[in-house]
C-alpha cells in the first residue's frame, strides 16, 4: 500500500527521464535500427528500379508524345520529322459514323485515314460534283500535301471517285488548328463553311448540320485542351517577365528569413498583439450583437412573428437570434480570457521557446537551405514516378486491325475488326470487295506476362512512390532534429555547438536509421493508400449511393484523415527522439508520446501559439509579396526607362499567380524548418526538466529566459557562471 501511495501520478504515461551523466546531446555511439524494415525498403527500391528498367525496355513514350498516321509512322520524328501534325481525312467520322468501330476506338483515333502534314489546313475545301465526271484530273481537285504519300496526283491513273473511295485524298476538310499535334476543327472559324452544301457530294445538305456534327464530335476536345495560342501567349509572358518573377521570389525569401530571425526580438510583442486582437474582435462582436439585439427589442421583432421559414436572412431581423449570438460569443470570450489567465505561464514558455528557436537558426543558417535538398529529392521521386507510369502505360506493341471505314458499303459486312495487320505492309487489294478496308491502330498489346501485369505494376509504382516521398520527408525531419538537438544540449552556446551539426546529423540518419525512417514512412503510406482507395470507391459509386452509404463513406474518410494527421504528429516526434537517442522507431515513438502526454497542456499551448505565429508569417510574406507583384505587373508601379512595361503582357495575372504560389512554397519551406526547430527544442526542454534539477551535478541546459519564467536557476560553480 505504501508503494502505491508513493507512485508518481504520471506513471500511467511512463516514468520521467532519469539523469544520465554521460548524456551530452545526440548520442554518437549508436547502432543500426529496424534492420528488417531497412532490408525491406532496400528490396522495394531495387524492385522499383527493376520496374523502371522493364518499363523503359518495353515502353515507348512516343505513343503519347507523338501522333501516329495510318501506316504506323510517328508524326514529327523519323521520316516525318518535318510533318509534326496528324490530319484526319473525314473528321465527321470522329463525331458519328455507321461504322461500329467508331465507338470502340479510344482517344483521338477515328475510323478514317490519317496522314502526317507540315501544317494543318486553315480554310474550307470540298470536291465539287463536277470533279466526279469522266476526264476530270485529280490534281485539279486535291491537295498533294494532304494525300497519302503513296499517290502522286500528277501521274496517278485513279479517277477522283476511286481516290475518294480508297481514301487516298480527303474529299473535304474544314479550318483546323493543331491541338496536341492533331488537326482538329477550329471552332471559332466554322462560320466559314458555305451555307449551301448541295453542290458537294457525301456531305450533309446544310452547313448547320455539318457544324453540329463537328462540334459534337470534337468541340469538347478542342475546348478541353484549349488552343495552343493561349499557351504561346502565356509562354511569351513568362519569357518577358521571368527576371521580375525571380526578383519577387527573392524578396519572398529575404522577408521569410528576416521574419524568422527577428522573432527572437518580436515574438512576445506579436503573440500578445495577436491575443489582444482576438479578444478585441470578440469584444466588438459582443457589443455589435447587443446593439442589434437592443434595436430589434425596441421594435418588438420576435421569432414568433415570422415562424418557420427557409429564408434564413429573415432570422437576422429578430431579437432572439442576436441574443443567442450574444450569449455564444460572450461564453467563448470568457473561456478564452480565463484560459489565457490560467495558462499565461505556459504561453510565456512557448514564447521563450520560439525566441530560442530563432536564436538556434541564427547559429545554424545552413538549416534554412536544407529544404532545397528535400525539394530536389522530391522532384527526383516525382520525375521517376511520372516517367515509369508513362513508360508502363505505353508498354506493348501497338495492335493494328483491318477495319471497314464505311461498313455500309456492299462487301464490307465480313470485316469486323478482328484481323491483325501491319500498316506499313498493308495492301488494300487483298480486300477488293471492300474499297474502304484499311489497317488502323486499335490498342496496345496486353498479352504476355509483362503486359498482363501492367495494372499491378502501376499499383506497385504508386506504393513505392508514396513510400519514397514519405521517406524523404522523414529524412529531412530527422536531420533537422539532430542538428537543433545538438544546439540545445550545448551547455555553453555557441561555443559547445559541434562543427557542421547539420551534415553530421544527415550522415547519422543515413548510416544508422534508414530502417526506422522507412518504418515510420511505411505506416503513413499504408494509411494514405487506404484514403486513396476510399476516394476511388466514393468517386466510382457516388451516383449509386444512398444517404446512409454516403454518411458511412464520409465517416470513414474523416476517420482516416484524422488517423493520418495523428500518424504524422507521432512520426515527427519519434524522428526527434531517434535523432537524439538513436533507438528504434517503436521505442522512440513510445517515449516521445509518453513525454508529450506527461506535458499535454504545454504541448497544446505551444502548438497553437506556434501555428498562430507561422500563419501570421505566411500571411505577411505571401500577402505582402502578392500585393507588391499585383501593383507591379498591373502597371500601377512604373520603373524608370523602358526596362519593363506591363502593357507588353498578354495575361498580367499569370506572373502574379506564379509569384504568389512561389512565395507560398518558399515561406512554407523556411517555416517548416522553424517549426521543426520549435518541436525539437520543446522535447529537449521537457527532457531537460525531467533529467536535471539545476545543481552542479545536474545543471539545466535551457536558456536563462526559460529558467526565469519557471523560477529555476543553475547553481554557479566557483570558477564563474556559464554563458547563455
Amino acid at each position: 500500500m505504501g508503494k502505491k501511495q508513493e507512485t508518481n501520478p504520471d506513471s500511467e504515461y511512463g516514468e520521467p527521464a532519469q539523469f544520465d551523466p554521460t548524456f551530452k546531446g545526440p548520442i554518437k555511439k549508436r547502432g543500426c535500427t529496424d534492420i528488417i524494415c531497412c532490408i525491406l525498403f532496400m528490396a522495394v527500391i531495387l524492385g522499383y528500379l527493376a520496374v523502371g528498367i522493364l518499363a523503359w525496355l518495353y515502353g515507348d513514350p512516343r505513343h503519347v508524345l507523338y501522333p501516329r498516321n495510318s501506316t504506323g509512322w510517328f508524326c514529327g520524328t523519323g521520316p516525318n520529322k518535318d510533318r509534326p501534325n496528324l490530319f484526319y481525312f473525314n473528321i465527321l467520322k470522329c463525331a458519328t459514323s455507321v461504322n461500329v468501330m467508331a465507338t470502340a476506338l479510344n482517344g483521338f483515333q477515328c475510323p478514317t485515314t490519317q496522314v502526317c502534314v507540315e501544317t494543318c489546313p486553315t480554310r474550307f475545301h470540298a470536291v465539287e460534283i463536277a470533279a466526279y465526271l469522266p476526264g476530270a484530273k485529280p490534281a485539279n481537285f486535291f491537295n498533294q500535301s494532304l494525300c497519302v504519300p503513296s499517290i502522286d496526283l500528277a501521274t496517278t491513273k485513279f479517277t477522283v471517285q476511286e481516290i475518294v473511295d480508297k481514301e487516298l485524298c480527303p474529299y473535304f476538310y474544314v479550318p483546323t488548328t493543331s491541338v496536341l499535334g492533331r488537326c482538329l476543327p477550329d471552332i471559332t472559324r466554322l462560320g466559314e463553311i458555305p451555307s449551301d452544301l448541295s453542290n458537294f457530294k457525301f456531305l450533309p445538305s446544310t452547313a448547320n448540320e455539318t457544324i453540329d456534327l463537328i462540334k459534337n464530335g470534337t468541340g469538347d476536345i478542342v475546348n478541353g485542351f484549349n488552343a495552343r495560342e493561349i499557351g504561346i501567349r502565356i509562354f511569351e509572358d513568362f519569357a518577358s517577365s521571368w527576371p521580375w518573377i525571380l526578383i519577387g521570389l527573392l524578396i519572398a525569401m529575404v522577408v521569410s528569413m528576416l521574419f524568422l530571425l527577428l522573432l527572437r526580438f518580436t515574438a512576445p510583442v506579436m503573440v500578445w498583439v495577436l491575443i489582444i486582437g482576438v479578444l478585441g474582435a470578440g469584444a466588438y462582436g459582443i457589443w455589435h450583437c447587443y446593439w442589434e439585439y437592443d434595436n430589434y427589442k425596441q421594435n418588438s421583432a420576435t421569432i414568433s412573428d415570422i415562424g418557420f421559414t427557409t429564408n434564413f436572412k429573415v432570422y437576422l431581423q429578430v431579437q432572439e437570434t442576436w441574443l443567442a449570438f450574444l450569449i455564444i460569443i460572450s461564453v467563448a470570450e470568457a473561456i478564452i480570457l480565463l484560459t489565457i489567465i490560467f495558462l499565461r505561464t505556459r504561453i510565456l514558455i512557448a514564447i521563450a521557446l520560439i525566441q530560442e528557436s530563432s536564436k538556434a537558426i541564427s547559429h545554424m543558417m545552413s538549416s534554412l537551405l536544407y529544404p532545397l535538398v528535400t525539394f530536389v529529392l522530391l522532384v527526383v521521386c516525382v520525375a521517376y514516378w511520372g516517367a515509369t507510369a508513362l513508360y508502363l502505360a505505353t508498354s506493348g506493341n501497338p495492335i493494328y486491325r483491318v477495319v471497314a471505314l464505311n461498313s455500309s458499303e456492299t462487301g464490307c459486312d465480313s470485316i469486323n475488326g478482328t484481323v491483325d495487320c501491319d500498316p506499313q505492309n498493308f495492301t488494300a487489294s487483298d480486300y477488293s470487295n471492300c474499297p474502304s478496308a484499311s489497317c488502323i491502330f486499335i490498342k496496345y498489346n496486353d498479352e504476355g506476362l509483362f503486359q498482363r501485369n501492367l495494372f499491378n505494376l502501376q499499383i506497385y509504382n504508386v506504393v513505392a512512390f508514396l513510400w519514397c516521398v514519405n521517406f524523404v520527408l522523414a529524412l529531412g525531419q530527422c536531420t533537422l532534429a539532430g542538428a537543433f538537438a545538438s544546439y540545445y544540449w550545448a551547455f555553453t552556446k555557441p561555443d559547445d555547438i559541434p562543427m557542421f551539426p547539420l551534415s553530421a546529423s544527415f550522415i547519422r540518419s543515413l548510416r544508422y536509421h534508414v530502417g526506422s525512417l522507412a518504418f515510420g514512412a511505411l505506416i503513413l503510406t499504408l494509411v494514405q493508400l487506404v484514403r486513396i482507395i476510399l476516394e476511388y470507391i466514393d468517386h466510382k459509386t457516388r451516383s449509386a449511393q444512398n444517404p446512409c452509404a454516403r454518411f458511412l463513406m464520409c465517416c470513414l474518410k474523416c476517420c482516416f484523415w484524422c488517423l493520418e494527421k495523428f500518424i504524422k504528429f507521432l512520426n515527427r516526434n519519434a524522428y526527434i527522439m531517434i535523432a537524439i537517442y538513436g533507438k528504434n522507431f517503436c521505442v522512440s515513438a513510445k517515449n516521445a508520446f509518453m513525454l508529450l502526454m506527461r506535458n499535454v497542456i504545454r504541448v497544446v499551448v505551444l502548438d497553437k501559439v506556434t501555428d498562430l505565429l507561422l500563419f501570421f508569417g505566411k500571411l505577411l510574406v505571401v500577402g505582402g509579396v502578392g500585393v507588391l507583384s499585383f501593383f507591379f505587373f498591373s502597371g500601377r508601379i512604373l520603373l524608370p526607362g523602358n526596362t519593363f512595361r506591363s502593357e507588353t503582357l498578354n495575361y498580367y495575372w499569370m506572373p502574379i499567380i506564379t509569384v504568389v504560389f512561389g512565395s507560398y512554397l518558399i515561406a512554407h519551406g523556411f517555416f517548416s524548418v522553424y517549426n521543426m526547430c520549435v518541436d525539437t527544442l520543446f522535447l529537449c526542454f521537457l527532457e531537460d526538466l525531467e533529467r536535471n534539477d539545476g545543481s552542479l551535478q545536474k545543471p539545466y541546459f535551457m536558456s536563462k529566459n526559460l529558467m526565469k519564467i519557471l523560477n529555476k536557476s543553475n547553481k554557479a560553480p566557483k570558477q564563474g557562471r556559464r554563458k547563455d
